[in-house]
């Protein structure tokens, strides 16, 4: 058999790769009101702006029937599980007391992707090619925890209101006054997403987002993952961007961002991450 990788919901990554790659995925919860639904099965349709929305992770239970299921299925050769920040998320914790409760240490290994969205959708498509390829536990593993610590994310967000509410922005509190009249460029460090720098308006914190990316990616082949909420033409014009002045790149993935991450980020939000190195 082969070593099977698990990721969460957050990861972003395209239908098409999750089913040839043999990914499982795991739900992350949108609670609209007193109604927990799951991201990815259940059917959401939300009000990114409502205070009554929230997420939360999934529970020990939920990852260890995962982790169970595809550890059956790797016939014993292994499971590397690729989640959202620890920093962002209880997701890692569930993971690690579910992977406690199965007794499994040895043939489950977690990894913090120090990111969310493609952020952790990165590390996980690495470990799963990795995998597809025949490689050990240890170096699926190896893998995805190289991506992870070797990525660069930044973010552009219209308001940090949402992040500012559920505790997941990292920064200054004297940031804030001027927000109004300023752009936020965000960027995730160790697994926490800091204030990188404000502009006065959205184009030049696009243009800001894409001089980011290409300066992380330098000269070098590199991976690169454009996502937005609700902003298609500027997540084409970004990509459009990086293409032209990245000509050496070797893979960029688009995506929306999910639910769970967009009620944080709000509509509008716009990413770029960048995995200098591609693959390896």
């Amino acid at each position: 058999m082969a070593v099977v990788v698990v990721t969460d919901s957050s990861a972003s990554l395209p239908a098409d790769l999750i089913g040839e790659l043999g990914i499982d995925v795991v739900p992350l919860h949108v609670l609209v009101g007193d109604t927990a639904l799951r991201e990815g099965v259940d059917e959401l349709d939300i009000d990114y702006a409502a205070d009554t929305v929230s997420t939360s992770a999934p529970s020990p239970g939920e990852l260890r029937r995962a982790y169970t299921e595809a550890l059956t299925r790797s016939g014993g050769d292994g499971v590397v599980a690729v989640h959202l920040s620890r920093q962002l998320s209880a997701t890692w914790e569930s993971g690690r007391q579910a992977v406690r409760d199965m007794d499994a240490e040895g043939s489950v290994r977690l990894v913090d992707s120090l990111g969310a969205g493609l952020a952790t959708g990165l590390p996980a498509l690495a470990a799963a090619r990795s995998a597809a390829g025949g490689a050990s536990l240890d170096a699926v593993h190896r893998t995805a925890v190289t991506a992870a610590e070797n990525s660069h994310t930044f973010i552009v967000v219209n308001r940090t209101e949402q992040l500012r509410r559920g505790g997941r922005l990292s920064t200054a509190a004297g940031f804030f006054a001027s927000e109004l009249v300023s752009k936020p460029i965000l960027q995730l460090v160790a697994g926490r997403l800091e204030l990188r720098e404000k502009v006065r308006t959205r184009s030049k914190a696009v243009a800001k987002l894409v001089a980011a990316a290409v300066a992380a990616a330098g000269s070098g082949e590199a991976v690169l993952g454009v996502q937005h909420l609700d902003a298609a033409e500027a997540a084409e014009s970004v990509t459009s961007q990086l293409r032209e002045r990245l000509p050496h790149i070797r893979e960029i993935l688009t995506a929306e961002f999910g639910p769970a991450l967009g009620v944080h980020l709000g509509v509008g939000a716009l990413g770029v991450l960048v995995l200098p190195g591609g693959f390896g």
